[in-house]
């Protein structure tokens, strides 16, 4: 199982196309590192549940690059005073994410009075994400205002469109410890994929992509 490179070095390439674009423009850039832990939320222990958000707990880290339509960078002076250039950023970013997922909350946590309890506790799985995409982020105070320390807070609302291509795995210690025997998984899951389990599969663990619409909400504080 592999990342699909083949298609994040077509959303890679066709970002980059358009941030030439601004380049030429003499938009001024700025870049930055993100980093720190990423709660993955999945079929793994239980919904609304603090010990399954918390255990299943990764680490993320990633580039951030940004279109400052406020400044010039050819010149070291504003550009043209526009509602648009005062008030808009185009958030490029790329980022990988992994998390080790658990089974955690009542269920695991029950005296094993059924084989059902022991087959979740030894189900485990590795979520292992690229994330690639562009947002636009819009301020409702001015930019140019900020930078010029008119203000400490500047905040801000966003929209865009992500490309992530995920390659998780699976594994049991239960039984024989072969992922594609259903005998070793909980049966709740088995059942649900029946009559076919091989045109609906109750385990996935295939390399896959996804666009997805995001947004984002919060401010900068200088």
């Amino acid at each position: 199982m592999t990342f699909n490179f083949k298609q994040l070095t077509f959303v890679f390439v066709f970002i980059m196309g358009i941030n030439e674009v601004f380049a030429q423009l003499g938009f001024s850039h700025e870049i930055g590192v993100i980093a720190g832990p990423v709660a993955f939320q999945s079929d793994f222990g239980v919904r609304n549940d603090f010990e399954t958000n918390s255990g299943n707990t990764g680490i993320g880290i990633g580039i951030v690059h940004y279109i400052n339509f406020a400044y010039r960078a050819d010149c070291n002076c504003y550009s043209t005073d526009t509602f648009f250039n005062d008030h808009f950023k185009l958030r490029n970013e790329i980022s990988w994410n992994k998390t080790t997922l658990n089974h955690f909350g009542e269920w695991v946590d029950r005296a094993p009075i059924n084989i059902n309890y022991e087959k979740l506790r030894q189900h485990s799985g590795v979520a292992n994400n690229i994330d690639i995409g562009t947002q636009i982020e819009f301020f409702p105070k001015s930019i140019r205002s900020f930078q010029a320390f008119s203000y400490s807070f500047a905040p801000f609302v966003s929209l865009g469109v992500h490309f992530t291509s995920s390659n998780p795995s699976v594994e049991t210690t239960f039984g024989d410890q072969n992922i594609n025997n259903e005998n070793n998984f909980f049966q709740g899951w088995v059942d649900s994929a029946v009559p076919n389990v091989n045109e609906d599969p109750f385990l996935f663990n295939e390399s896959s992509t996804a666009w997805s619409v995001v947004g984002s909400i919060g401010t900068r504080y200088k």
